[in-house]
């Protein structure tokens, strides 16, 4: 397939939004626990959530999923939603919150370009927080080209991140 067209540099993944069975549980995830500020509901069936007044980041609804179940394993859909934090302590203070609230996680993981917590929200859409490392840290193969792996997170190292403060 020829290459005809490249999006620009600058281009971000503005939001997501979600299909939620229920807007409260939803809310007591994003909110409660994440942290994220509810910037708009539209009545009982949708809300709009920031992190720093942005409009939204997130969208919830439950439009067309009002006590729905989520999709059986195997079936296409949403992975997961990435939330970026700006710094490494950033992310070790939401895992001992998460730790705190006797959140479980699905996994933990080092990428080399980036660290990541991965959980489920009450829908059982997969969540990825995660900080990414300074560019010029990235692991490179020696061709030069990126070389992102998948390695066990030292938790305990991450969470000295903030025990030292």
């Amino acid at each position: 397939m020829e290459k005809k067209y490249t999006v620009p540099a600058q281009t971000k993944i503005g939001h997501v939004h979600l299909k939620v069975s229920n807007i409260e549980k939803a809310l007591e995830f994003y909110c409660d626990l994440l942290g994220f500020e509810i910037m708009m509901r539209m009545g009982e069936n949708a809300a709009f959530l920031s992190a720093g007044g942005y409009h939204h980041h997130i969208g919830l609804n439950t439009w067309y999923s009002q006590d729905g179940k989520p999709p059986a394993p195997g079936n296409t859909g949403l992975f997961h939603t990435a939330i970026c934090y700006p710094e490494r302590k950033d992310l070790a203070q939401i895992y001992q919150r998460l730790q705190e609230a006797g959140y479980q996680l699905t996994g933990a993981a080092d990428h080399g370009v980036s660290e990541a917590l991965y959980l489920n929200d009450p829908d059982q859409n997969g969540v990825e927080l995660y900080w990414d490392r300074p560019k010029e840290e990235w692991p490179l193969s020696p061709d030069g080209s990126l070389n992102m792996y998948t390695r066990p997170l030292d938790l305990p190292n991450l969470l000295a991140e903030i025990k030292n403060e």
